[in-house]
């Protein structure tokens, strides 16, 4: 290790070697605020005292100007430096690291080590000890819920008695079924044992070996007429049926892997892992990651999948990142030599794969979006939000009714509009609204932001009919899913629909800036600020609702395109089909005869159609 004295870090910097390592930043009270790694710790370390990295972002620009000093570790190669980063990380928990939460107190479930009766138990530590450990899982909650399902499938002991098989009454699991009863002799140990090994197997995703295991025992049981432990056993083997029933997914992914996808918004990130075994998610678990702002979604992989599988008690040959992450070389092979064989990250393009990372992608959104709904639900917390928006936007009204919109469009294709309604700090879903986009080619956003807004304020001026208490609701603030230009047009674009005198305002996502009309300098708001919560939330759910209806009109100009496209099948077969059976799917799915008895339809032309629609799918 290398102490580099505060005061002297230009000096030192030519100094420092090309060799592989650790660096330590310290501010002026000799806290450790940064830990990394570096294939070349001179390089790496110089890189940060230069004026490009000093304005690269806010939080590097604040992690330089607190840089008083610093050290450093040299190490043989990449792979032990990554190590040895973690362990730093883990001892120090610096400032400006990204940082999985409570990582140090993760709970694992342990099978007590082999002989005699072994319990099953939660525990926070993992030792070299005998025992075998499963995890770990995201909390107590989680850990809990899996030790009350193999509880009910194998009734394994959970009481602390010392087992000697002479007790002269066993306790009430024993009687409902939940024990075997080795304390008062009812099972060997050789019995017990052959439990605890399939409860084993069944928490590493092998139910199939438990189900033939124990379909061999009852056959057994019955065999020698032992009735009534093959109902027991029976009753095992349902159980597990419906738990394998449950953790079936429609996917043709094979093997064993970890399917890793996250979701962030400003300085928080949600991580979600899928653990998949024998073509069935056999459970998932949700972290949370500090620290993320700032920070490319390579980056914030990279960190998660360090601190993860640094505490993990196993590491299946496959795992399926969202993104790339850095140093994956190195980061590779770590797992590699942890796992004991080769582990590969795989960043799915497409197929059964990828469909599998953005459903889990999609699920880390969705716990991010529980989390800051959960975080607004509490009344106190919304009134407070609501004020702070009206005082911070300077707004003349409280802010009961906010609409925000936003765009969606791939290149200016199948452009749509969204309009989202919050009352009081929550949505009012039954007055949101959809725009498809009429007139503007290509991608100008601009130009179908003013168009939505127009349109949305002219039905205002215009109301009548069953829509009225949607239209005829003026809102004490529109926001703009943008930036100062789409603010801008925003403004002028109410100005023309004779709105001009609705407050507005626009978020950008970039980082997260409030916009105000007649300001040069953004508001920039706290991370944990309940205003920026409320904001984001509102934002979010516009963005969704616009990426919904985007993708339903472009699910239906695809499909639409796809008649088209068939020889044979113009504009009138086309219509007629689809109002015969509503859908290309459903045109899919029906018989030949009954596709061929549409008007205007030919024998042939049904074959066609049905041997095109089959093999493109």
């Amino acid at each position: 290790m290398h102490i580099m004295q505060s005061g002297h870090i230009r000096e030192r910097l030519c100094a420092l070697p090309l060799s592989p390592g650790v660096y330590l930043f310290k501010d002026s009270r000799e806290r450790i605020i940064y830990v990394g790694k570096a294939s070349r710790l001179r390089n790496r370390i110089r890189s940060y005292f230069t004026s490009r990295a000093a304005s690269s972002s806010p939080k590097l620009s604040s992690l330089v100007e607190h840089i008083a000093d610093f050290e450093f570790y040299v190490t043989a190669s990449e792979e032990e430096a990554l190590v040895l980063e973690l362990n730093l990380i883990k001892r120090f928990r610096p400032q400006y690291n990204i940082s999985l939460k409570d990582d140090k107190t993760f709970p694992y479930l342990k099978i007590e080590p082999a002989g005699g009766f072994p319990r099953i138990v939660v525990t926070r530590r993992v030792m070299q000890d005998g025992g075998r450990y499963f995890g770990p899982f995201a909390g107590a909650g989680s850990v809990r819920i899996v030790l009350h399902l193999i509880k009910r499938i194998f009734p394994f002991r959970s009481c602390t008695r010392d087992i000697n098989g002479k007790d002269s009454r066993a306790c009430l699991d024993y009687h409902i079924g939940r024990c075997l009863g080795p304390c008062i002799g009812a099972a060997s140990k050789e019995e017990y044992g052959h439990l605890i090994k399939q409860v084993a197997l069944f928490l590493e995703g092998k139910t199939d070996a438990v189900l033939r295991e124990l379909r061999r025992d009852m056959d057994r049981a019955a065999g020698q007429l032992q009735y009534e432990k093959a109902a027991v056993l029976r009753d095992q083997i349902r159980a597990v049926e419906q738990v394998v029933e449950e953790q079936r997914i429609a996917t043709t992914v094979k093997g064993e892997q970890d399917v890793i996808a996250l979701a962030r918004a400003g300085d928080i990130c949600s991580v979600q892992v899928f653990f998949i075994r024998d073509n069935k998610l056999i459970g998932r678990e949700s972290f949370t990651m500090d620290g993320t702002r700032d920070e490319l979604p390579g980056g914030v992989m990279a960190s998660f999948l360090k601190q993860f599988y640094g505490s993990a008690t196993s590491i299946p040959p496959f795992l399926l990142v969202q993104h790339q992450p850095e140093d994956s070389r190195t980061i590779q092979q770590w797992l590699s030599r942890r796992r004991g064989s080769k582990t590969r990250l795989i960043v799915p393009q497409r197929g059964a794969r990828k469909r599998l990372v953005d459903m889990v992608a999609e699920n880390a959104m969705q716990e991010l979006e529980q989390r800051r709904v959960s975080d607004m639900s509490a009344s106190e917390t919304i009134q407070k939000a609501l004020q702070g928006l009206k005082d911070m936007l300077h707004l003349p009204t409280w802010p009961q009714r906010v609409e925000c919109y936003d765009i969606s469009d791939i290149v200016g294709l199948s452009a749509v509009g969204s309009m989202v309604v919050f009352h009081d700090g929550k949505p009012l879903r039954s007055h949101y609204r959809r725009f498809r986009i009429k007139g503007i080619s290509g991608a100008d956003d601009y130009a179908m932001m003013q168009q939505v807004l127009r349109r949305r304020f002219n039905r205002y001026n215009d109301r009548n009919g069953s829509s009225v208490e949607v239209w005829g609701s003026v809102p004490d603030l529109v926001l703009i899913d943008g930036g100062k230009g789409h603010l801008a047009l925003a403004a002028k674009a109410l100005q023309e629909a004779g709105a001009g005198s609705v407050p507005v305002a626009s978020i950008a996502k970039e980082r997260e800036e409030i916009f105000l009309p007649g300001t040069t300098e953004p508001l920039v708001l706290p991370a944990g600020s309940a205003v920026l919560h409320l904001l984001q939330r509102i934002r979010d759910e516009a963005h969704r609702f616009a990426i919904t209806y985007h993708r339903k009109v472009r699910s239906k100009e695809a499909k639409v395109s796809m008649l088209d496209s068939i020889p044979g099948i113009g504009p009138r077969r086309r219509k007629a089909l689809l109002e015969r059976f509503g859908s290309v799917d459903a045109i899919r799915a029906a018989a030949l005869d009954e596709i061929a008895s549409v008007r205007t339809m030919t024998k042939p032309t049904a074959e066609r159609l049905k041997h095109y629609l089959c093999n493109c799918q």
